[in-house]
């Protein structure tokens, strides 16, 4: 076997009831959704567990409850005693690899994304902005239309380069609508509207980045002891200055995703193991390249196929 990368779902992965059947079985996986209860000083684990889905999918209930379920998750992946040598998220997952990769701790990890979530709900008022996908149409077109849309007076950029083909644009409603128009005359196969509540990864989000900066600093910070494999420019970073700066800067950027499943690849890792909800990100590596392995661990069922399929090897 090659390297191995954990890598951690971002916000769009939530799903009421996610982590409960480990949780009810496994009291060391069930300490994590209490310490986040008592960091956060209301039943997150409750809305995790029973919904409702449009409250949890609220975005400063949605990144905890991630971070949440995906570490707990992995805390019953240590019966395995596998290492990652890297790690890597997707955006909002980015912190969940920070904790994984002992930067953070747990409970700086929950406080700080769930600040994190509220200044990007404040950032921008509720309808002003906007975010879609846009399938079939390769990333430097796509940019020349942004570029071009933006210079005209409405604000849209590349947010999520997620891989071959699936680009998500992030601005104002204006920008987004104009920008998906001129993709599909441009020869985009289709432009789907997302369901968001705000313009991510966008310079719409800077006003919220400085907010998360001044929490950021007031954290216990530590060096990262496997590279974590960062959004904002692909490349493995473990200094913990380094990591702080990129996560400000994360918030107004362009997710490389597609770049960092081949940094890591690069690097010899030829095993992706997704830790949290849903297979989101375990879809777009295959779509990067679709030699390497991956599994998603995510309950019981899962833990245990990976457990298999781990002593086959």
């Amino acid at each position: 076997m090659g390297k191995i990368a954990f890598i951690f779902p971002g916000q769009g992965s939530q799903t009421a009831g996610m982590g409960k059947e480990l949780a009810d079985n496994h009291e060391q996986v069930k300490a994590y959704f209490d310490k986040a209860d008592e960091v956060l000083d209301y039943k997150l684990s409750d809305l995790i567990f029973n919904g409702p889905q449009a409250t949890l999918t609220k975005t400063a209930n949605a990144q905890p409850a991630l971070l949440t379920t995906s570490i707990a998750i992995l805390e019953r992946l240590k019966a395995l005693t596998i290492e990652p040598d890297f790690v890597a998220g997707h955006s909002l997952g980015e912190y969940t690899a920070l904790v994984a990769a002992g930067a953070l701790s747990f409970e700086d990890g929950v406080y700080a994304v769930r600040q994190r979530g509220l200044f990007m709900e404040e950032a921008v008022p509720s309808g002003k902005g906007a975010m879609s996908a846009v399938l079939g149409l390769e990333r430097d077109p796509l940019k020349q239309i942004t570029e071009q849309v933006t210079s005209e007076g409405a604000s849209v950029q590349l947010a999520n380069l997620n891989c071959p083909g699936q680009i998500v644009i992030s601005g104002t409603k204006e920008g987004v609508a104009l920008c998906s128009e001129r993709a599909k005359e441009a020869g985009a196969k289709r432009v789907i509207p997302l369901e968001v509540s705000g313009p991510f990864h966008s310079s719409l989000m800077k006003p919220a980045s400085e907010q998360l900066h001044n929490v950021l600093q007031e954290l216990n910070w530590k060096n990262a002891s496997v590279p974590v494999i960062v959004n904002v420019n692909a490349e493995p970073v473990q200094e913990k200055d380094e990591l702080i700066r990129l996560l400000v800067e994360q918030l107004y950027s362009p997710v490389l995703w597609e770049d960092s499943v081949s940094t890591m690849i690069n690097l010899g890792v030829d095993t992706f193991i997704e830790i949290g909800p849903g297979k989101v990100l375990s879809g777009l590596v295959k779509k990067v390249n679709r030699q390497v392995k991956t599994y998603a661990v995510q309950d019981e069922e899962s833990f245990q196929q990976l457990a298999e399929s781990l002593k086959g090897d």
